[in-house]
């Protein structure tokens, strides 16, 4: 089975379930609470543009079309 890596990236949930899955294995690892919110910071800002990336690539897609 072929993964849908555009897909994949630009879902909310991909980047949500990420975010917790890193931040648990942070809170684990016993990181400060300042740690693990920038942390989720970072992995939010870089999914939010990743769906804008790829929502605006399949909006100029279709523009050609």
């Amino acid at each position: 089975m072929k993964i849908n890596w555009k897909r994949k990236l630009s879902s909310r949930k991909f980047w949500a379930l990420l975010a917790g899955f890193i931040s648990s294995l942070l809170l684990a690892f016993n990181l400060g609470e300042n740690e693990i919110a920038q942390v989720t910071a970072v992995i939010t800002a870089f999914g939010s543009i990743a769906v804008y990336i790829l929502a605006e690539a399949s909006v100029d897609k279709e523009r050609v079309k």
